[in-house]
């Protein structure tokens, strides 16, 4: 454990904790409550990404979750996806994003994966800069019509 929390597998009871946890760190960038409605459906956990992907979250010396990350891996099996990644507001600033993103990596390296790309909000699009992703243009967004989203990637080899 590390300053109050530890990095852990996801597990399918943690499901409707890290929906929550997706939730409230996505309304923290100052989006309404309208625009959230919009975004819920896109940000529910699913069984299938726990079972399926590598899905990690930081939990607090309390059981709760304070962040997750989730790396998916594409059909060629060299390009990854940051498909999810969010730190609970309280704890925003304490190194949990960047543990979460060191264990992805790591497993991104360990599945010799040449890269891993992501479809960031452009509140994150700093964070993800700092760690080494470089934005390679716009995609749409899968919530809200005619919004598009920075998509970014990170070269491993």
């Amino acid at each position: 454990m590390t300053d109050g929390y530890s990095i852990r597998r996801a597990r399918l009871e943690d499901r409707d904790a890290l929906t929550d946890l997706c939730m409230r760190s996505k309304q923290s960038n100052g989006y309404d409550d309208a625009f959230m409605e919009m975004c819920a459906e896109e940000l529910r956990v699913r069984d299938s990404w726990i079972l399926d992907n590598d899905f990690w979250l930081a939990e607090a010396s309390d059981g709760r979750p304070v962040g997750c990350i989730r790396l998916s891996v594409e059909e060629d099996g060299v390009t990854g996806e940051l498909e999810t990644c969010f730190v609970d507001p309280d704890w925003q600033g304490r190194q949990v994003g960047r543990r979460l993103f060191d264990t992805l990596h790591k497993r991104a390296r360990d599945l010799k994966l040449a890269t891993v790309a992501l479809d960031g909000d452009p509140f994150a699009e700093p964070f993800y800069a700092r760690l080494g992703f470089q934005t390679t243009g716009r995609a749409p967004s899968g919530s809200i019509p005619g919004r598009t989203l920075p998509r970014m990637e990170l070269r491993l080899g």
